[in-house]
């Protein structure tokens, strides 16, 4: 059993703190404006160091917009950052009510419904009323930023004309810049009416996603759309993004909470301080990528406004780590341990205090970021328009060299959405083995082997050779494809990573919703049943490949970075899906019997090698505006390539297949194995029982025959055999045809002392046993 988490939920009410000690029961509430302060102070001293807000040559908007643009859209950052932070805390860390209740049956659950509804946490109460206060902020202000962009982009000053009015609209829906920041207000628009309308921890967790997934319109605008490495930009700037939202939002949210945590302040850090790990070492691992793909060589670093301003905000961010790391390995655990260990007035005082520099050097970091998002990198990395080939117009990155076998393990293209993935699935599977080890448990080392051999293959198949040239040929990119879909899965699916979780994360008894928790809400959830059936999951698992390349998606996952991260997605998680339903040892919903596992294995491999042919016997490229124009000096034709592909779709496809039908196979015979050698030990335990109660059920049928056949007095057979004795094997005997016809036995009994042989015989055995 996993330890649990009996940490109390309830919490106590401080008075107001005295002067003296202004930091002992946390940060007054009214303090947060210094926060926002120091970052609108950073924007300022920071722009004014870059000059990035210096009168324009060529159509200046004016100093409103010059001067308002980088303001409001730290202003943007800042509530969008509180959003995120509320809504987590609310989900994940903080519990709902005064009073946890966790009902176990649905008895209880229909008592609970019935009582009087608990009273709020407060603090859960006071990150909600943040979430709102947030979600309005964040409204108006990525509208004042798209007003305000417009103006910037343009160069002309704000302005209520008609005329201007229009330009805006346009603006707004064929632009790409304007049509992220439109998606960004809709986003937040919703979210804001989700926080205030909705209380449910569940019905939370969709605003909370909504709001992370305007990380994305962000990430694809600014320097990242002009860099060499658009992708990798991209991707380095979600990533930075969402860390710098998940830390700058919790540390905003334990400012706004700290008067009312009471006695789950440690509990509250503790769980924040988990989470806040991963989200500096996304923070700073993302921003060194970012600053690295902006800066080419160390005197640009040293030399030029914009690599001092990043050695500023990198200098921040350590600062932030030495403070989160104080935290964990000091002030928490003196907090838990209570006054014996330290956990004093004094120690609490320090807490609160180092949270508030928290609060002004993050603010500050946000303010330089704002500034750097506004200011030009050293020298510019555009290409010129008359210098791009095809495939750089397609892809975004020069030809590759002529595949050769070599080349696939030679090229790389770090996608490092995808390595901060592995790192982050890595390690918090090495967290979850040392707690089962430090309990004293054991966790299965060819599990964890395969879900790093996983990792390992989802890394190279998503940043190496099949990458790389899976872009401009179509039949690398099947490898790619199927890769993703069979290969990766079924070594992340044998490493068992919900059963590690489950048994590795301590259950929590608060009301709130940890990791754990989460993970058999979406295990037992009416969704999860439908998508992890086994029918659901094969015909998924095969009918996504006729709906992806037989549709506008393929292209646009081809000429789209997005559509081909979401495609990514999708094919690794239905290959996982499918795995898992077929071999996985995970928990799931719905188990389908072996045989009809085997039945939906023949038949995905009958739709592979279906798909595969077709792909041979086509005449028609697919994505022939992509394929048939990227210019390629080398390989097959554009047409014998996609027929390559079909090969590979059908071969590559049915390999990975088949080992998981051996596996069911296998599994099978398992099970067929434990099920004998558990009943033989029952009937050690029981001394043949079920096979006496067997035998009687066949002497008491012969004795009722017996019985009918008498009463007519029809005429007799011999008895074969008695029914209660065993053949070779241990089986019983049937009843004899001389007992089935009622006549009496072989040594001239009448039928009517015969009819009491075997019951008198079978009352023996019971006495006997």
């Amino acid at each position: 059993m996993p330890p649990v988490d009996s940490s109390p939920a309830t919490t106590v009410r401080t008075a107001p703190a005295s002067p003296e000690h202004s930091f002992a029961n946390g940060i007054r509430s009214r303090w947060w404006w210094l926060g926002l302060a120091a970052a609108m102070a950073a924007v300022v001293i920071s722009l004014l160091w870059t000059g990035a807000t210096a009168v324009s040559e060529l159509a200046d908007p004016g100093s409103f917009t010059r001067w308002g643009l980088p303001l409001v859209t730290t202003l943007h950052n800042l509530a969008l950052s509180t959003v995120v932070g509320a809504l987590v805390f609310a989900v994940v860390i903080l519990p709902k009510d005064l009073k946890a209740h966790r009902p176990r049956s649905a008895s209880q659950k229909h008592d609970a419904a019935k009582r009087a509804p608990v009273p709020e946490h407060p603090a859960f109460t006071r990150a909600m009323t943040l979430a709102m206060v947030g979600g309005g902020v964040w409204t108006v202000s990525a509208i004042g930023v798209l007003v305000l962009t417009y103006s910037s982009i343009s160069g002309l000053p704000l302005a209520g004309t008609s005329d201007y009015t229009n330009m805006l609209v346009f603006f707004m829906t064929e632009l790409p810049v304007g049509q992220a920041w439109l998606m960004i207000t809709i986003i937040a628009a919703v979210v804001t009416t989700l926080v205030i309308g909705v209380r449910n921890i569940s019905g939370l967790a969709v605003p909370l996603v909504l709001a992370m997934l305007s990380f994305i319109p962000q990430a694809l605008i600014g320097h990242s759309a002009s860099s060499a490495d658009h992708k990798g930009a991209v991707n380095s700037l979600f990533l930075h993004v969402t860390g710098a939202s998940l830390w700058v939002g919790g540390i905003i949210v334990l400012v706004v909470v700290s008067g009312v945590l009471g006695r789950i302040t440690a509990q509250t850090l503790k769980r924040f301080s988990a989470l806040a790990i991963f989200a500096f070492a996304g923070v700073a691992g993302s921003g060194v990528i970012n600053g690295a793909i902006r800066i080419t060589n160390w005197h640009d670093l040293f030399y030029s406004s914009y690599g001092q301003l990043l050695l500023a905000k990198f200098a921040a961010t350590v600062v932030l780590g030495i403070i989160g790391y104080m935290h964990r390995e000091w002030i928490i655990p003196r907090l838990e341990g209570g006054a014996k260990k330290g956990g004093s007035a004094s120690t609490r005082r320090l807490l609160w205090q180092l949270i508030f520099v928290e609060l002004l050097v993050m603010g500050a970091v946000s303010g330089i970021a704002v500034a750097l998002g506004r200011s030009a990198p050293p020298q510019s990395r555009e290409l010129s328009q008359e210098a791009l080939t095809p495939a750089q117009i397609l892809t975004g990155y020069p030809l590759p060299p002529e595949l050769e076998f070599s080349r696939w393990f030679t090229e790389w293209r770090m996608d490092w959405l995808w390595v901060a993935f592995a790192v982050l699935a890595g390690a918090a599977y090495l967290v979850g083995i040392m707690k089962l080890r430090r309990r004293g448990d054991s966790w299965s080392v060819l599990r964890s082997i395969s879900w790093f051999v996983g990792l390992l293959a989802l890394v190279y198949i998503t940043s190496g050779g099949p990458a790389v040239y899976g872009a401009v040929t179509f039949s690398a990119h099947m490898v790619e494809h199927m890769a993703l879909m069979a290969i990766a899965p079924l070594f992340l699916a044998l490493g068992s990573p919900i059963s590690l979780a489950l048994q590795a994360l301590a259950p929590r008894r608060d009301g709130s919703r940890g990791i754990r928790e989460w993970i058999l809400v979406l295990v037992h959830s009416k969704y999860s049943k439908v998508i992890t059936h086994p029918l659901f999951a094969a015909a998924n698992f095969s009918g996504s490949l006729i709906l992806f390349y037989y549709s506008p998606a393929f292209n646009l996952a081809m000429k789209y970075h997005v559509g081909h991260e979401l495609m990514i997605v999708h094919f690794s998680l239905t290959g996982y899906i499918f795995v898992q339903s077929m071999i996985g040892a995970d928990p799931l919903p719905t188990r389908a019997p072996y045989p009809l596992r085997l039945l939906l294995l023949l038949a995905t491999m009958a739709f592979h090698a279906f798909f595969g042919v077709s792909l041979m016997m086509s005449t028609s490229l697919l994505s022939g505006e992509y394929f048939g124009n990227m210019g390629r000096p080398w390989g097959d034709s554009a047409m014998v390539d996609q027929q390559t592909a079909g090969g590979i779709a059908w071969g590559v496809g049915e390999f990975p297949t088949l080992l998981i039908a051996l596996g069911v196979a296998y599994m099978w015979s398992k099970s067929d194995a434990r099920e004998t050698k558990r009943n033989d030990r029952a009937a050690d335990r029981n001394k043949d029982a079920d096979l006496n109660a067997y035998n009687d059920m066949f002497a008491q049928l012969a004795a009722r025959d017996a019985a009918m056949v008498s009463a007519q007095s029809g005429p007799a057979l011999p008895h074969l055999h008695k029914p209660h004795e065993k053949h070779d094997g241990g089986q019983p005997a049937p009843a004899s045809l001389g007992t089935a016809a009622g006549g009496p036995a072989a040594d001239g009994a009448p039928a009517g002392q015969h009819e009491q042989q075997p019951a008198e015989h079978g009352a023996e055995q019971g006495e006997a046993n």
